[in-house]
């Protein structure tokens, strides 16, 4: 495989040096949009929690009752395989994916051990630390456990996110700050939020509307590590118009500083700069 490619593909147990062709019209995939993946990052030589997202998209597959077929350590030798053929100062996004393949007789639920999978790797390169977002308000709300697969990192709630960021750069703002079904903060459209006050941090109790991230839960560690109080609880919008600092906390980009949410101004703050400092000094830590 060549070091210069973009994209490289697993695929039928064998790494291709494209972005290959994966699915057919007839995969219950396709037509009932029975996929799921997961998201993991490597720059500088490292790929921080790699296992625990490879472990993370069996247990969504299984949510979405699309039987796994690879191991938790299988995935990972995979990926690791594949990212040799990039130089370590490449930054990748890693796709691991699985999708139905059938379904039962009545064509809705998919059939048991008729499962799809790859893995996808793109060379994406990491925001600059100074890259700050702006929120505002959706009308489109997290969904619940009776009403969608939640529980699951699955490609069928992501629409309800394109709606959410199509409705704010139409208002002139990079994302969403998004509620849950009773009308409290949840996440943004596209990634787990925090927020600052006096010096102690704020996230959204986890409460089956959305997924409580990875890379969430490596910042918390982090962070009370380091002294930081950090409370998991009940937040509302005001909360956050009345917060100090905003980031938010994805695999894609670790820490995205916020700088204005509608017409609340923010500054990439003291916080921000350490939550984001800990991460790397812990992944580089990690080689």
């Amino acid at each position: 495989m060549a070091t210069g490619t973009q994209i490289k593909t697993f695929y039928q147990d064998a790494w291709h040096d494209a972005d290959v062709p994966i699915m057919k019209a007839a995969d219950h995939g396709s037509w009932l949009g029975t996929t799921v993946f997961d998201g993991a990052r490597y720059f500088d030589g490292v790929a921080p929690d790699l296992r625990a997202h490879c472990d993370r998209i069996n247990r969504s597959a299984e949510a979405l009752m699309i039987t796994p077929t690879m191991t938790t350590g299988d995935i990972v030798e995979a990926v690791q395989e594949g990212l040799k053929s990039y130089n370590s100062d490449t930054p990748v996004y890693i796709r691991p994916m699985y999708w139905a393949l059938e379904g039962d007789p009545m064509g809705i639920v998919p059939k048991a051990g008729a499962t799809g999978f790859a893995i996808s790797l793109e060379a994406i390169p990491m925001a600059d630390q100074n890259a700050a977002a702006t929120l505002t308000r959706t009308r489109f709300r997290r969904p619940v456990m009776e009403d969608a697969v939640v529980n699951a990192k699955a490609g069928c709630l992501y629409p309800n996110n394109a709606r959410m960021l199509v409705e704010a750069r139409d208002k002139g703002f990079s994302n969403a700050l998004v509620a849950d079904a009773m009308g409290n903060v949840a996440e943004t459209a596209t990634a787990n939020v925090f927020m600052v006050k006096d010096g102690e941090v704020f996230t959204p109790i986890p409460n089956g509307t959305f997924l409580a991230g990875i890379t969430r839960a490596r910042h918390m560690k982090h962070m009370r590590a380091d002294g930081m109080k950090v409370h998991e609880t009940v937040l509302s919008f005001q909360d956050f118009h009345e917060a100090d600092e905003v980031f938010l906390s994805g695999n894609m980009m670790k820490v995205t500083p916020i700088k204005a949410f509608d017409d609340t101004q923010y500054q990439i703050g003291p916080v921000t700069r350490r939550v984001r400092e800990m991460y790397w000094d812990w992944a580089l830590s990690e080689v």
